[in-house]
């Protein structure tokens, strides 16, 4: 067992970041109230179909089994399940196989900056480039929250990145992934992305696509995949958010509860550590350092190496009627969507304040969204559904 280092400790404009873990390594334990602001949709966990589940499918004219041996594949608008009570996601075993997660796309479109000047006035410079820096390995080690999110959508695999976050009410045992909204939800043009999972550690050792050729599946996936069985992001992502995030993109956030394809053991168990989750942040002008982490996947990089960013954030206003987001100096791509963003809080540990949405095609800064009330209703919501459990 490794004891505890500090996660987050502030030099002047740079912050560096080491998310330590408090656990053994993957090696070693053999881990394989809706608020108005927001919309909140699952299945209870339990087998691999369960009845909820079922009915919520068979009520849409979807065949349960059907669904499994690849009815999944169906885009059609009336298939396409939109709202928040109608979310599915049935684990199906052994599809994110290490091949499919290597074969998985960044969600490229969602990464495009889109009109910004409408919100100018509220908007700081642009800040310079930071250059992305590579995670130390083994990431169990050095930042063990961080991982992959895979889900499937009309334009094939797609991957995001996400965090391990505490979850107050099941406090040592979360099962909660802090993630972007565009990474579970397509926004005002679809629906609910399918065969949502998310990878802890994912390729553990950093190791190049000519050496994970023939990786065995614990090296690419240390910990296992563990499947959403719940969904939550904002009702302003679903009624707004669009290819170049639109003015959903200052509430693109989302939280998934999340199961084990294999076993019982908690996510936060298995990979040692989990983050608080900061919704009263100070105000950006306070704020000397923020860091990023994820896995970029365009061009580029190729979505198998964890970096990170660290710089001083500033203001970026996509409209005058929405929040300012943060925005940060960085060169990572998409694939990194949906990393966590994380300040020291009060007491030098790291915290999450935010999440990559959107940056420019050609790179060089990321934005994220401030979380306020509406996020902590969502996040409590999701929090309060699988207390004790």
């Amino acid at each position: 067992m490794r004891s505890i280092r500090p996660l987050l400790a502030a030099t002047g404009l740079v912050a560096a970041l080491a998310l330590t873990t408090t656990a053994c390594g993957p090696e070693e334990d053999g881990a394989a109230a809706q608020p108005s602001a927001s919309a909140t949709a699952g299945q209870d966990g339990g087998g691999a179909l369960p009845g909820g589940l079922a009915d919520t499918l068979k009520k849409h004219g979807v065949d349960p089994e059907k669904w499994k041996n690849g009815e999944w594949k169906n885009w059609d608008k009336d298939k396409w399940l939109r709202e928040a009570k109608d979310f599915v996601n049935p684990v199906i075993e052994g599809l994110w196989n290490p091949d499919r997660m290597k074969s998985a796309k960044d969600p490229a479109k969602t990464m495009a900056a889109g009109d910004v000047t409408g919100g100018q006035g509220v908007s700081d410079p642009e800040p310079k480039p930071v250059q992305a820096e590579r995670e130390k390995t083994p990431y169990h080690n050095y930042a063990a929250p961080v991982g992959k999110v895979f889900f499937d959508s009309p334009e094939g695999s797609m991957v995001c990145s996400g965090t391990v976050v505490k979850d107050p009410q099941n406090p040592g045992r979360s099962n909660l992934v802090w993630t972007a909204g565009h990474c579970v939800h397509a926004g005002s043009s679809g629906g609910w992305y399918r065969n949502i999972a998310f990878v802890p550690a994912y390729n553990d050792q950093g190791k190049s696509a000519a050496a994970l050729r023939n990786a065995q599946p614990q090296e690419v996936a240390p910990y296992g995949a563990y499947w959403a069985d719940w969904a939550t992001t904002s009702g302003e992502w679903i009624k707004d958010g669009g290819p170049t995030g639109g003015e959903g993109a200052p509430y693109d956030y989302a939280v998934l509860h999340v199961k084990p394809e294999q076993g019982t053991k908690s996510l936060e168990e298995t990979v040692g550590n989990a983050l608080e989750v900061e919704f009263d942040a100070p105000e950006i002008s306070r704020i000397s350092g923020m860091g990023a982490w994820g896995y970029p996947a365009a061009s580029p990089y190729d979505g198998l190496i964890m970096h990170k960013c660290v710089d001083r954030p500033g203001r970026l206003s996509i409209s005058p009627n929405t929040p300012a987001m943060y925005r940060i100096g960085c060169t990572m791509t998409g694939g990194s969507s949906g990393g966590g963003w994380f300040i020291a809080g009060p007491d030098g540990k790291s915290v999450l304040v935010s999440n990559t949405s959107i940056g420019p095609v050609t790179s060089g800064w990321l934005a994220g969204p401030q979380l306020g009330a509406g996020a902590k209703a969502a996040f409590d919501a999701t929090s309060k559904r699988f207390s004790g459990r």
